[in-house]
């Protein structure tokens, strides 16, 4: 019989979803106190679409629901947003952030990433703002925008550790 890894091993750098099937999708997730924003990756992992958003009860009601979402989509890897401090210290988001994801790890195989979110829900609301969204619109769809921000950000960071032969863009 085959051990499972441990779950601190599901936790992985970006590099490691270069190793992923091709054609399997990823998920982006942007946590908050009351909500979970996804966002789905194409299958070529180019492109990051928001998803939807999941309204927050307590873990156990919460993972089960992402998981679902995840075997849905038949999902490679979770990029979650890691909300660092300007500066790029940790505070309690951090804190509870990587708390949710040690407890998801156990219940999943699917390998996961930390994503800088920095900057994610500044740039979705200011790009809201600019479209004219109303405020219900902009409570509405961004933490799934941001999701999308985050997911993206990793999506072109892992085109570039791409070989320049192995690229979408690149031939």
């Amino acid at each position: 019989m085959t051990k499972a890894p441990a779950p601190a091993s599901r936790i992985v750098p970006l590099e490691a979803f270069l190793e992923l099937p091709s054609h399997a999708r990823l998920l982006g997730l942007d946590l908050g106190s009351k909500t979970i924003g996804l966002a789905l990756s194409d299958v070529n992992r180019q492109i990051a679409s928001p998803l939807e958003t999941i309204q927050r009860v307590k873990f156990g009601i919460d993972a089960a629901a992402l998981l679902k979402i995840c075997d849905k989509h038949q999902i490679a890897g979770l990029v979650v947003g890691l909300p660092l401090n300007m500066d790029g210290t940790e505070g309690p988001r951090v804190q509870s952030t990587r708390a949710f994801v040690r407890s998801l790890a156990p219940l999943t195989p699917l390998p996961i990433v930390l994503q800088d979110e920095r900057m994610s829900t500044l740039a979705v609301t200011r790009t809201l703002l600019d479209a004219d969204a109303s405020r219900a619109k902009r409570a509405a769809v961004v933490d799934k925008m941001a999701a999308a921000y985050i997911l993206q950000s990793a999506l072109d960071r892992l085109e570039r550790m791409l070989p320049p032969d192995e690229g979408e863009l690149g031939g």
